[in-house]
């Protein structure tokens, strides 16, 4: 397990599940795709998250993904993971008790699993200090998942958890940089970080304060993502102007995610299918994958105005 202070700012990827035309997982392109995350310069990687479809896995499926992740990545940077998908509490202390078993750095909890859509807090808050009386020693997370229902989180109830010292990780799918500038407010002093998981919001919530990206579009091109992290700081102008050029991209993000994403992929030279549970490959039709080709080349001209300080571009 890394030190608590080894959480790192930065991007970090909702990792996919490449599967074969069996329709199994495919470990051989997973490990590929790994290697993929690493080489664009994430910090960090978010394995068994909804983009790993993780409601269509089985616990040993979720298990065996997570240790996988974590053995091939070895320790180059940090792993979380959720994959509790039940909605009866037992189940879910057993699922999330396998998926700590398996190395990750952080179990992620999904917030609409904890308690039901008609349960107030006070329930929800209940139900965790029962997960985590459960789990004693194992560091957490928090993703603010829109499946089964979308529960987001107050920074009232978020400080409440904060304060625990147990959690280091919120995926916060608000699309609301007022929620996000107050949840930041509401964690400061604990160890708890903020990964905003929408694009478009990506540059103002870290000059809100939180801690990066985990959404989507790391399965598109992540390195963009990286280098405003790494530089928005020292040259916002050019920050500025790449935030601008990629937030209509977000747009794009959801149609027939997660093949379009798979298909991307393939033209980047990585040897997977298209193959998904969540939904038909076979929806994505010649147009999409024009999108997507499209899609590529706004990338690589983004790319290119960095690598040459392009003045257009500032």
């Amino acid at each position: 397990m890394l030190n608590d202070t080894l959480f790192p700012d930065g991007v970090w990827p909702v990792m996919l599940t490449p599967f074969t035309e069996d329709n199994e997982i495919d470990y051989t392109a997973l490990e590929e795709l790994i290697e993929w995350y690493l080489d664009k310069g994430v910090h960090g990687l978010f394995a068994v998250c909804l983009s790993s479809e993780m409601l269509h896995l089985s616990l040993q499926e979720r298990v065996d993904l997570a240790k996988f992740v974590v053995e091939k990545t070895k320790g180059r940077v940090p792993v979380v993971a959720s994959g509790h998908n039940s909605d009866d509490l037992e189940e879910q202390i057993t699922e999330l008790t396998a998926i700590a078993q398996t190395g990750v750095d952080a179990v992620i909890l999904v917030t609409s699993r904890i308690a039901g859509p008609d349960d107030d807090d006070e329930v929800w808050k209940r139900n965790l200090s029962t997960i985590m009386e459960r789990l004693p020693d194992v560091k957490l997370g928090l993703y603010e998942c829109p499946i089964p229902y979308h529960r987001l989180l107050s920074p009232e109830l978020l400080k409440w958890c904060a304060d625990s010292g147990r959690f280091f990780f919120l995926k916060e799918t608000s699309c609301d940089l007022e929620q996000i500038r107050q949840k930041v407010a509401a964690v400061q002093g604990t160890p708890l970080k903020i990964y905003n998981a929408n694009g478009t919001s990506y540059l103002r919530s870290l000059q809100a304060g939180a801690h990066g990206y985990s959404g989507i579009l790391t399965n598109f091109h992540p390195d963009l993502y990286v280098w405003i992290i790494e530089n928005w700081q020292q040259n916002q102008p050019r920050a500025e102007r790449l935030q601008t050029l990629l937030g209509p991209l977000h747009l794009f993000e959801g149609r027939h995610y997660p093949v379009n994403a798979k298909y991307l992929l393939q033209q980047e030279g990585l040897k997977l299918t298209l193959h998904s549970r969540a939904r038909s490959s076979e929806e994505l039709r010649p147009v999409h994958r024009l999108e997507v080709d499209q899609f590529l080349e706004l990338s690589q001209l983004f790319r290119q105005s960095l690598i040459t300080k392009d003045e257009s571009f500032r």
